[in-house]
């Protein structure tokens, strides 16, 4: 009896800030009405999942905090070491596999990844033609983590880290202030994602040759000046920041010493 009024217990109601999370829509119609804000009224923006419309959680404080300090290193990363362009956020990126798993035999998405690598020897380069979506599979894709429900966190946990990796993404990362879920992942030659493991705390991409990070700053956040004075990012973070700091306190020293000299005479 108990199962029986449970089965007849009305459908939750659907999410007033992402009306249409759940909706079957075909790929032709997500392009023309939900790939950009259709509610002028609603924050909201939906990614298209194998026909189904996702919407992208809301994050909190500290999630944004942790994704701007991360976007910043990377954008000063490829400021130095022109090698790559950066796509962030509600740009889409269309990806289609071979996927025996799926019902149409294909894996068909498109994700709006919190920030995608895309290097300029790609054969699908990101450029001017591409105004509104990627068509290809970006180098490195990273997101910050969803974790209201257990339903976000499997999505960033499971589902798309089994879509990059199908899809031939090299590198994943996932981001989370609580450190819970942050993992970082290199694609391995048999299409699985491997941890990368710290060396010295430090975690380094292939990807992006020379970009590399301490693993314990996305949660501290240090300021770009400490990152400058740092072997880890001197290459990158404001560089010459370094040099020209020492060159500053030997000119302070040199300063002292002859002031000392000019009082003792």
């Amino acid at each position: 009896m108990a199962s029986t009024e449970a089965s007849q217990q009305p459908a939750p109601p659907p999410n007033p800030l992402a009306p249409d999370h759940g909706r079957r829509v075909t790929k032709e119609e997500y392009w023309a009405r939900w790939y950009q804000n259709p509610y002028p009224n609603l924050d909201v923006s939906y990614e298209w999942n194998n026909g189904i419309l996702q919407a992208k959680p809301p994050s909190n404080n500290p999630q944004i905090n942790q994704y701007r300090w991360f976007f910043t290193l990377i954008s000063l990363y490829v400021q130095t070491h022109p090698i790559a362009e950066l796509i962030n956020q509600n740009t889409g990126v269309s990806m289609t596999v071979p996927d025996a798993a799926q019902p149409s035999g294909k894996w068909d998405v498109v994700y709006k990844p919190d920030l995608a690598v895309i290097r300029h020897d790609k054969p699908a380069p990101w450029g001017a033609l591409d105004q509104y979506a990627y068509e290809g599979v970006c180098d490195i894709c990273v997101e910050e983590i969803s974790d209201a429900t257990l339903e976000e966190v499997r999505r960033d946990t499971r589902e798309k880290k089994r879509g990059y990796a199908l899809a031939g993404v090299k590198e994943y990362f996932i981001l989370d202030p609580a450190d819970r879920y942050m993992r970082f992942y290199r694609l391995t030659p048999d299409q699985r994602y491997q941890d990368i493991q710290p060396a010295a705390g430090i975690i380094s991409s292939r990807v992006l040759p020379g970009f590399q990070f301490h693993r314990q700053d996305l949660l501290d956040l240090p300021d770009l000046t400490n990152l400058a004075l740092d072997d880890t990012y001197a290459a990158y973070v404001i560089p010459g920041f370094r040099d020209a700091v020492t060159r500053l306190e030997q000119a302070v020293d040199r300063a002292a010493a002859a002031a000392r000299r000019q009082a003792e005479d």
